[in-house]
């Protein structure tokens, strides 16, 4: 029997809880369907920043290596850690150690699940660049707390790094229904945005099969809203993705349906999947966070191992329980209750 090594970061707030049901969900539908997951789990979290002084041990991400994915609860506790230094100390030095330069996450909605629009015919898939842009880190500040204090964050946009994001998008469009939309704001930002347009331009003569629209992120964030069946594939840098994909989870019914993944494309280190929902600690152990996120994300990572009909039997069950009228509605049902449900609907 095929087993997988998953590492589990369970985190901060109502990440303990949607973890745990994501991974009863998935422990259920590996056995139906003929492989296993051996789970190994870290506490690492805003707790034990407190208590050791960092987010993860020194040798985190050669602990996390050995695995085959990693699955995530949520990161978080500002009133514990400033978020800066969580996410600073967590996240995103897995996204870039393991080269998971794709985040990808997807906006339709669920059966029985109403959105703010009128539109339900929408299915968009958002790639957000996940290693450089906006999100490198790098800068400074001088003459802290004085007059004259300065701060500095410099955007790093690299051919590489822009190249293969594109790529990818163009790679999925391809594979769904062949329409991609490239989000800069090149009219304002008259170097790393127009070089990533230009980059676009140069890839679609690859892809003649592929309808490529260059968008500016105002007009793309008020496409979402009033036409959002108009879209498939949209690839943006990592700012602009991270705001484009909580409109995107607004417009699906709310966070508590926001799955991602973040890829490593060519598996040489594991890849992350994670609900983008936060750790919410204003209701954190009221067990009453939606696990839905988590499952879906966990669907994906069932994909991404190679075990596609497990995946598709997970989001079988999921869409089978919001279709009744459970978890289709932020706040109205347990935590264990929507659990319950799609573990029924998984046999």
């Amino acid at each position: 029997m095929k087993t997988y090594k998953i590492a589990l970061l369970p985190g901060d707030g109502i990440g303990r809880d949607v973890t745990a049901a994501a991974w009863a969900v998935l422990e259920k539908a590996a056995r139906l369907n003929g492989f296993s997951l051996d789970a190994t789990s870290y506490p690492w979290s805003c707790d034990y920043y407190l208590e050791n002084g960092s987010m993860m041990p020194a040798d985190g991400i050669e602990i996390l290596r050995s695995f085959d994915a990693i699955l995530l609860g949520a990161v978080g506790w500002p009133r514990k850690v400033p978020d800066s230094v969580s996410l600073h100390g967590l996240l995103l030095p897995i996204r870039k150690a393991f080269v998971q330069y794709a985040n990808i996450r997807p906006h339709r909605l669920l059966p029985g699940v109403q959105g703010p629009l009128r539109s339900d015919g929408f299915n968009i898939l958002c790639i957000r660049e996940n290693t450089e842009g906006e999100y490198s880190g790098a800068g400074g500040r001088v003459h802290q707390g004085t007059d004259n204090e300065v701060a500095v964050e410099t955007s790093i946009f690299t051919r590489k790094g822009v190249e293969r994001i594109l790529r990818f998008g163009f790679e999925q469009a391809r594979a769904r229904r062949g329409k991609l939309a490239s989000v800069t704001k090149s009219n304002a930002q008259k170097y790393s945005m127009v070089f990533w347009d230009e980059i676009t331009q140069r890839l679609s003569a690859e892809y003649p099969d592929v309808e490529v629209t260059s968008y500016h992120i105002d007009a793309m964030a008020a496409r979402m809203v009033m036409a959002p069946d108009s879209l498939d594939v949209v690839v943006a840098s990592n700012l602009f993705g991270d705001i484009l994909t909580d409109l995107g989870a607004a417009i699906q019914g709310g966070l508590g349906f926001a799955a991602s993944a973040n890829i490593n494309p060519d598996r040489s280190a594991p890849s992350m999947f994670e609900p983008v929902h936060g750790s919410a600690p204003d209701i954190a152990d009221l067990g009453i966070a939606n696990p839905i996120a988590a499952i879906w994300s966990g669907a994906m990572m069932l994909e991404h191992l190679g075990e596609p009909a497990a995946a598709a039997r997970v989001m079988a069950s999921i869409e089978a329980t919001t279709a009744r009228g459970i978890g289709s509605i932020p706040g109205k049902d347990k935590t264990d209750a929507i659990t319950a449900s799609v573990l029924s609907a998984l046999g």
